[in-house]
């Protein structure tokens, strides 16, 4: 009898023992990982959480260094850059191809507000590399000759063939956005599952920010700060990419006219376009589409890019304007409003 009493008092302390060892059991200690640096001009901030601390400095400077050698106008020998100067032997790799396939896309529905191969006014107007030109409506007329994605087609060998040596392919309004596309494509290789990645302003976030037990929080700026910069609002992101375009930042003062030239370009008139938009943010599922709408509805006119956002359910957008008074107003789509922290 003594034997069968020790068996149920052992039988009923295993439960109890079992969940002190559950309760007991410590949580998962997040380590905040971070590469920070420049990059295409301007500077970046990784943040990558994980139990172990880790360091992939190597790979995301390898990251860099494969995009900018596909598609920096910058970069002398690039792959872009030969193909701009007429170099005929230049196959496109997968991530060029890539980047124009989906500029392609953006250029359909936008109604060729997007156009990569307006590179010839970028720098005529004293924004890219190239030499700057002194600009009227008859150099404008000319140099108009050579715009159009249409203009360019991908052969079979998949070498760029351009239908005048003039014309010249920009994808810096998108590769900043497709170069975090494939930063993340290299987090989730390494199998790390909470990030927010940002370069130039440029974001995409996955998972959460599980030190806090929350999600990615980012923040826009404001366009209309004068001094340093200063938050518009905060978003709340999951999964998702987030690019920003604005005026307010890139422009150049003609120093014997003292007119202002802001660095849109708009593709159907050649000119720059100072419009009623004064910034524009686009979420989209990946970077690469929401750095090139952002740049597209810069250009557009705004009940345009409305109508657009209002047909086009996989992107949001908050866009600030000045109304027909003056007086800054905003276009916030509902799913956007959404991820507003309050």
């Amino acid at each position: 009898m003594k034997d069968l009493l020790r068996s149920k008092r052992t039988l009923l302390f295993l439960p109890l023992l079992g969940l002190l060892m559950v309760f007991c059991e410590p949580q998962a200690q997040w380590v905040k990982n971070t590469s920070t640096g420049e990059a295409f001009g301007t500077t970046f901030s990784l943040i990558y959480l994980a139990e172990d601390a880790l360091d992939y400095s190597q790979g995301i400077d390898s990251v860099f260094n494969v995009v900018n050698t596909s598609m920096s106008t910058y970069i002398p020998d690039s792959d872009i850059s030969r193909i701009n100067r007429g170099d005929t032997t230049v196959i496109a790799d997968a991530m060029f191809r890539e980047v124009l396939a989906t500029s392609r896309e953006v250029h359909k529905e936008t109604n060729g507000y997007f156009d990569p191969t307006v590179g010839i006014l970028v720098n005529a107007w004293g924004f890219g590399p190239g030499a700057e030109t002194t600009m009227d409506s008859a150099q404008v007329e000319q140099l108009r000759a050579y715009v159009g994605l249409d203009k360019i087609n991908l052969s079979d060998d998949n070498k760029i063939v351009k239908e005048a040596k003039e014309i010249q392919i920009d994808f810096n309004a998108i590769a900043k956005g497709y170069a975090i596309d494939r930063l993340a494509a290299y987090m989730d290789l390494k199998g790390v599952q909470n990030y927010l990645l940002e370069v130039g302003g440029e974001i995409v976030a996955k998972g959460e920010n599980k030190i806090k037990s929350q999600q990615w929080v980012v923040g826009i700026d404001d366009p209309q700060a004068t001094l340093g910069r200063q938050l518009k609002i905060s978003l709340n992101l999951k999964d998702e990419a987030l690019a920003s375009s604005g005026n307010y930042r890139k422009f150049r003062i003609d120093s014997i006219t003292g007119q202002k030239f802001v660095h849109t370009i708009d593709p159907k008139t050649g000119f720059t376009r100072n419009s009623n938009v004064l910034s524009a943010s686009v979420i989209a599922p990946n970077c690469a589409l929401a750095d090139a709408y952002a740049t597209a509805f810069m250009a557009m006119d705004l009940e345009a890019s409305m109508t657009l956002l209002n047909g086009k359910k996989s992107l949001e957008a908050y866009l600030i304007y000045l109304d027909a008074e003056g007086n800054v107003a905003e276009f916030m789509t509902p799913g956007f409003s959404e991820k507003v922290k309050r």
